[in-house]
């Protein structure tokens, strides 16, 4: 079924917003190596290139029915709380907006009877339940060690061990 109209708006946004997390990400990251945190730094890293992936399905959804993926403008991120608990919790904030977006193209693909969309929305739901999860129990941690420098440093170590992959 080729997707046109509002689902081919709906999910070309959804690209944006997904390369939009990218940049989040990235800037992220950089605050993490500006304050000379690696592994926190890593993290952040390997979850931009994880968001490249999730706009490479959308992408990928919309050619495989006929459709015109676009991106659209961008805006650079605002951080502005730029410790390590400022920085996971705008991540949290931005993983939030982002599931509400997926929520409601869901709305959106049931509204229009766009049956072919729900498998990748069905995916899509559940990987945002685990990155709101994995996010909002490093936003925990850090709370859990503040300003304890050795509990920091450990926590920047073992979040650097992520590898930067492509799903």
């Amino acid at each position: 079924m080729e997707i046109k109209g509002r689902m081919a708006e709906a999910f070309n946004d959804q690209i944006t917003m997904e390369l939009q997390a990218t940049v989040v990400y990235r800037q992220l990251s950089i605050e993490m190596d500006v304050a000379s945190l690696p592994g926190f730094s890593q993290w952040f890293r390997a979850q931009a290139a994880e968001e490249i992936t999730h706009a490479e399905k959308f992408i990928d959804h919309i050619v495989d029915r006929g459709g015109d993926p676009q991106i659209g403008d961008m805006a650079g991120p605002n951080i502005a709380d730029k410790s390590v608990l400022g920085c996971f919790e705008a991540a949290l904030a931005h993983e939030r907006k982002v599931s509400e977006s997926i929520r409601n193209l869901y709305r959106l693909a049931q509204e229009e009877g766009d049956i072919d969309a729900m498998p990748l929305l069905h995916w899509f739901i559940s990987e945002q339940i685990e990155e709101e999860a994995t996010v909002e129990e490093i936003c925990d941690q850090v709370r859990l060690v503040h300003n304890d420098g050795p509990g920091l440093l450990r926590l920047d170590s073992e979040l650097g061990s992520r590898p930067v992959r492509a799903d």
